[in-house]
């Protein structure tokens, strides 16, 4: 696929896929003195050299994000398996995007995209679990963490922060056809088990802009392996993913290998927890399996994930 060029922006934008290219120019000057006689050496001055310029050391406004001191040292730890600054330069986040994000969780991701937006005068749009489903404990347990979420990201520095939800009720994820990018990191499995996965993508699809994008890391399942359709090992097949995004209207544009891990084989006692950060010992009823070695699977490190790009077709 050639370039995809994003639509206008709005209150909530998308502008085009960027990529660019390096261009060094080269420019010679060629002296030619045919017939005429040369300047005696001694009679030339040597031209001054030009003072060198050195790089400038001032980190990008990603690499300021990442390298923030909001961050703590074992989230910075994590980025050797998550690769956030290759990730978000892949999906081509820029500085200034509207970008939602589905269920920030604890915030690892938003603590580098929000920073990393408010630089450039973005908005970073969290959709969070949605505190208006389920029975009351729920409500309230949901409700309690929202408010701690919002409470740790009511800061200047994490710019402009707007909310919505997402579940298999919920409403839209923010104004429609306005977004620049939706990015979900390891959440498909969750909504295959809850049985609204296909709504994501709809949704997902209704919020962007023409020529939007819509960013996917997932745990990996090999193509050899049977897709639970529940997702009951946290690992999903990308072809599985692909044709759901179609199936909503994307086009696929491109995968990478950035959030690969060749020694995770997916087949675990424990699913994709078996693995860090998680390392599960037990399942639910408190059983290990004989012979379980949690040291192997700690060296293993974090899951195998697919990372996908798809865009919302122009208009």
């Amino acid at each position: 696929m050639g370039s995809v060029r994003r639509g206008s922006r709005g209150l909530l934008r998308r502008h085009p896929v960027k990529q660019l290219t390096p261009m060094i120019a080269l420019s010679a000057l060629v002296l030619a003195a045919c017939g005429q006689p040369e300047t005696p050496a001694s009679e030339t001055p040597a031209p001054e050299t030009p003072p060198v310029e050195t790089a400038s050391t001032e980190a990008s406004p990603l690499d300021a994000a990442i390298a923030g001191e909001h961050r703590t040292d074992a989230e910075k730890a994590r980025d050797a398996w998550r690769h956030p600054k290759e990730t978000l330069e892949f999906f081509g986040v820029e500085a200034d995007d509207k970008v939602v994000e589905l269920w920030p969780g604890g915030g690892w991701y938003t603590n580098v995209i929000a920073p990393y937006l408010a630089s450039g005068g973005g908005t970073l749009v969290a959709a969070y679990f949605d505190p208006n489903i389920g029975d009351e404990d729920r409500r309230a347990r949901i409700a309690e963490r929202l408010a701690e979420f919002q409470a740790n990201y009511d800061d200047p520095k994490f710019g402009t922060i707007e909310y919505s939800a997402f579940s298999a009720e919920s409403g839209p994820l923010t104004e429609a056809g306005t977004a620049d990018v939706v990015l979900t990191f390891r959440n498909l499995h969750n909504w295959m088990s809850g049985g609204y996965t296909e709504k994501f993508f709809t949704d997902a699809c209704a919020a962007l802009k023409p020529g939007g994008v819509l960013g996917v890391v997932e745990h990996r399942l090999p193509s050899t392996a049977t897709q639970d359709p529940t997702a009951s090992s946290g690992y999903v097949h990308e072809d599985y993913v692909k044709s759901l995004a179609e199936a909503a209207g994307f086009e696929f544009v491109e995968a990478s290998e950035i959030n690969a891990n060749p020694a995770d084989t997916a087949d675990h006692p424990f699913g994709v927890w078996t693995l860090p950060p998680v390392n599960a010992t037990q399942d639910r009823e408190g059983n290990t399996p004989d012979g379980f070695d949690a040291a192997a699977y700690a060296e293993i490190g974090e899951s195998d994930r697919m990372t996908l790009k798809f865009v919302k077709p122009a208009e």
